[in-house]
């Protein structure tokens, strides 16, 4: 009776039975018929045991005194135990007890080898209490689609104001959910080899954030050392440079009006509230690399300096910065410690993905540079709060999407290919920098 009711739930409705009752089966199917029967095996070969000293030397004497032999105890390995198993639609999460004398990190190396193991692609070590782990296993890859970016025509009707600027939409992540950054009160710093979809997590978000720079609670300043990628979108930003010389000119007007805003907030707030009189001011600067070494000294040793002043005090006071690079060594982005934020796409060695997203990271699982030439916009992002690498996708921006973009946020021109079925809006203030869009 009950095997005939799940099935035919199954039949009727297959997200509803895996959410009520298929992954709780799935689950106890798991956990005994797979982890708790060969875990313990894969941990052993894998040097997670730990053989206890010898027990104390047993001796036998003969009525004479003399020694016949001597025995010793077996001392069996000790392994983790497994406590429980989650199944989810993508992950397995097996809980393990430690044993005393191991630490989560212990397990962090394994990780490759647990996966093949197991006969899946991904595995990560998550700590939940200090003596317990959990073992994740990714059963499937919910990144191998692209990602779609948000329709313009559905937040033509949104307030600018209504967007929250510290939860902006950029992709999915490998659990299936929506994948937040923050564009209010933190600095990112984007790495990625060519082709990485460095391109995806500029733009997805500012899609995302369209009414708010249509209404001014957003202000776009754009640095782009090769002139094509920002440039495709040129009138979205109030602000815009190419060379090294305008890109110092950009930001020396970003460290003015952030002591501008300083001097008229301080004593007053500790963090100064977003409006349309205050707007949120937002640089995206793309080939960070290519203006803080690969230029002249004294324009090299300037652009850092005021990018170090808008990441150390930009945050209170409504600056963001977001930066891409390709290759990120020290000597490239010498600020680089100053994101907190990172996000480490597909690059070509394994040392990168330390570089951009800390010591341990490839081992916890950040296994950036074995990202497939087709997965662009794939990558891990960890800091601000997240405990373990987190494999994400943003989402992809057509090429259309941009145009379209600038006809929502400045209203469409003459020559303009990408009307939208809405009002424009109000044309560019004339205090305008460079003469981009507001």
């Amino acid at each position: 009776m009950i095997t005939g009711v799940l099935t035919g739930w199954r039949l009727i409705n297959l997200r509803s039975f895996d959410a009520g009752a298929g992954r709780h089966l799935r689950a106890w199917w798991l956990r005994w018929t797979v982890y708790a029967p060969k875990l313990p095996g894969w941990l052993q070969a894998c040097g997670l045991g730990i053989t206890p000293d010898p027990a104390p030397v047993a001796l036998a004497l003969t009525p004479f005194g003399r020694t016949l032999g001597r025995r010793r105890r077996p001392t069996p390995t000790q392994l983790p135990k497994v406590l429980g198993v989650r199944s989810g639609a993508s992950w397995d999460e097996v809980r393990v007890r430690l044993i005393p004398g191991q630490k989560p990190e212990d397990l962090d190396e394994a990780t490759r080898a647990l996966a093949s193991a197991r006969g899946v692609a991904r595995c990560q070590v998550r700590e939940l209490t200090p003596n317990v782990i959990s073992i994740d296993f990714q059963r499937r890859n919910l990144l191998a689609d692209p990602v779609n970016c948000p329709d313009l025509a559905r937040l033509a009707s949104v307030e600018g104001g209504s967007v929250d600027l510290r939860r902006v939409w950029a992709g999915r992540t490998e659990y299936g959910q929506d994948w937040h950054i923050p564009l209010a009160g933190g600095h990112t710093l984007t790495a990625g080899a060519t082709g990485a979809g460095k391109g995806s997590v500029m733009w997805c978000p500012l899609v995302s954030i369209a009414p708010a720079i249509r209404d001014r609670w957003v202000r776009v300043s754009g640095i782009d050392p090769k002139g094509m990628e920002l440039a495709y979108g040129r009138r979205i930003f109030h602000r815009y440079a190419v060379t090294g010389t305008d890109a110092l000119t950009v930001l020396e007007e970003l460290v003015a009006a952030m002591d501008t805003r300083k001097a008229a907030f301080a004593g007053r707030v500790r963090m100064v509230p977003i409006s349309p009189e205050h707007p949120l001011e937002l640089l995206e600067f793309d080939e960070i690399g290519a203006l803080t070494k690969y230029t002249d000294r004294k324009t090299r040793e300037a652009i850092t300096e005021r990018v170090a002043l808008l990441t150390t005090q930009g945050r209170a006071l409504g600056f963001t910065v977001r930066g891409y690079v390709q290759e990120p060594t020290k000597d490239t982005v010498p600020v680089r410690e100053l994101f907190p934020r990172r996000i480490c796409l597909r690059v070509s060695a394994k040392s990168h993905v330390g570089m951009v997203l800390g010591e341990n990271a490839y081992e916890r699982g950040a296994w950036a540079n074995r990202i497939g030439e087709s997965e662009a916009g794939t990558g891990y992002v960890w800091g601000e709060g997240i405990r373990e690498p987190l494999r994400i996708r943003a989402g992809w921006v057509p090429d259309h999407t941009i145009k379209h973009l600038e006809t929502f946020v400045t209203g469409p021109t003459e020559h303009d290919t990408a009307v939208l079925p809405f009002p424009p809006k109000p044309t560019n203030p004339s205090g305008s920098t460079h003469g981009g869009a507001a």
